[in-house]
């Protein structure tokens, strides 16, 4: 029967409805099974996983399991942890005013017992929402077994005027306060081997161990921990028998397509109206965007070891709009389209996401970063236009002759980041031989973003060095590789 919580007030007509307790893993479980069985979805807003780490994760709920997610940064983990909570019941009843949530039908702190013992059926009691059920630890150093677990409040015996031998002048930890709950402990590593200890007889026992007390108190909670393969040795380690006692560990990774890390990017990114009504972004720009990131994940400067966020495409998205609405605001203009040279506005949210080699160092942070972008230009660049060969035959033909000709016989060609929409497109136009290659292979690409893909050929051409590229304060030059040096001869 479906009780109706807000009616129920007491711990008579809480036995009368014919509420039965359940463990939180079993609740879990339960849900998890409906929701199965329903094909509803089990962790909405999640993308990348469907095949890989939801299932591992289902199984671990479903086996009962307290859980550690292993993964490098930004893959997700405490949002996974975050969205159990959908597979917990609406509404519990807790003894109203125990602190450790005590079940009406199963207490287990002496308050409760005693609240029990002395009302009866009149006990109040009151609801908890799944909501409220969340409780959440970043693993620190400086962590203490007080700060989880609990310990001996002298304020409290004072006030109460009880010696220190009466249970009574305990004051819990974050860890009993959160029975009946998911807890989760973050980047577990960082935890002081011996506060894991700590932990030890809760997950096997489930008791805790305040001071000299005889204290044993069956907490029922749901664990999650999450780690970074970086930590176990930069920092620290998880102690062998902790790791035994968690029964599932479950590997997260990056998204392993395009597609996927820009639903990821377009669900997070935090957007104003006014930025999405005013910036028009070429789906070009997005995949591109997303590539630097792809790029990051394989590049000999950049730490493997230590990931390449999603945060850092959710970020660089944010940044990329915000250069294109300050350029509408600079001109006074209402709206604009996203431009490559506007990748320039990207790189302060790339350099701070990224931990660097001693490579990397070398070229500096921003440096990197601009090699990230022709990366990505590069690998984008192959899919729309015929390939260039890293070596050429003397008098071989390429579809890019007409264009290289251009740039050879001028002085070179500027862009400048605050152009107007029309001096933009004008300053584009003056280049004749980007018109004829884009007609010949790609006749059918969407006419609205035809611009950002001119940019796109002229980028492409630099990182396969037939042309040059060079920032300056206002914008970017090109000019031909070597013709402006034999012309200066």
């Amino acid at each position: 029967m479906e009780l109706k919580y807000k009616e129920i007030t007491t711990l008579g007509e809480l036995k009368k409805a014919g509420y039965k307790t359940k463990k939180i893993k079993d609740e879990l479980r339960n849900n998890l099974i409906e929701r199965i069985r329903n094909g509803k979805e089990t962790f909405a807003g999640v993308w990348g996983y469907e095949s890989s780490v939801i299932p591992e994760l289902e199984r671990a709920i479903l086996s009962r399991h307290n859980i550690n997610l292993l993964g490098l940064r930004g893959q997700a983990k405490t949002r996974l942890a975050r969205l159990m909570v959908n597979l917990l019941d609406e509404y519990i009843p807790i003894v109203a005013g125990s602190e450790i949530n005590d079940d009406p039908l199963q207490p287990i702190s002496r308050y409760a017992k005693e609240l029990i013992s002395e009302k009866g059926d009149k006990t109040p009691i009151s609801w908890l929402h799944r909501d409220e059920r969340f409780y959440e630890k970043l693993a620190t150093p400086d962590v203490t077994v007080a700060d989880l677990i609990g310990d001996v409040d002298p304020i409290k015996a004072a006030n109460l005027k009880l010696s220190y031998a009466d249970d009574r002048v305990i004051h819990f930890g974050m860890i009993p306060r959160a029975n009946r709950c998911i807890f989760v402990i973050n980047e577990l590593p960082d935890l002081q081997a011996r506060i894991q200890v700590s932990l030890f007889n809760i997950l096997e026992e489930g008791d805790i161990q305040i001071r000299g007390f005889k204290l044993r108190l069956p907490l029922d909670l749901q664990f999650v921990f999450t780690a970074n393969p970086e930590d176990y040795t930069n920092r620290g380690s998880i102690v062998t028998p902790l790791k035994d006692r968690i029964g599932s560990q479950i590997l997260t990774h990056y998204p392993d397509d395009i597609a996927t890390a820009r639903k990821i990017t377009e669900q997070e990114s935090r957007l104003d109206k006014r930025q999405t009504d005013a910036v028009y972004v070429p789906d070009l720009a997005k995949d591109l965007l997303e590539q630097i990131s792809f790029e990051a994940r394989n590049s000999e400067y950049v730490d493997a070891k230590s990931g390449v966020s999603a945060r850092t495409s959710i970020t660089a998205f944010e940044n990329l709009l915000s250069t294109a609405e300050r350029r509408t605001l600079l001109n006074g203009a209402t709206e604009t389209a996203v431009r490559l040279s506007d990748f320039v506005g990207v790189i302060p949210s790339i350099t701070g996401k990224i931990e660097l080699v001693y490579e990397g160092e070398q070229e500096g942070a921003d440096g990197v970063a601009s090699i990230l972008i022709d990366d990505a230009v590069k690998s984008l660049f192959a899919t729309y236009f015929p390939k260039i060969n890293k070596l050429e035959r003397k008098d071989e033909k390429t579809p890019y002759d007409e264009l290289t000709h251009w740039f050879f016989e001028g002085e070179g060609f500027e862009l400048l980041d605050d152009y107007t929409d029309a001096e933009y497109k004008r300053a584009l136009d003056t280049i004749p031989a980007l018109n004829n290659i884009i007609k010949e292979y790609q006749p059918d690409f969407p006419k609205e973003d035809t611009y950002f893909l001119k940019e796109l050929l002229l980028w492409g051409l630099v990182a396969y060095k037939k042309l040059s590229k060079h920032r300056f304060t206002e914008g970017y030059q090109f000019k031909d590789l070597y013709g402006s040096f034999i012309n200066g001869l």
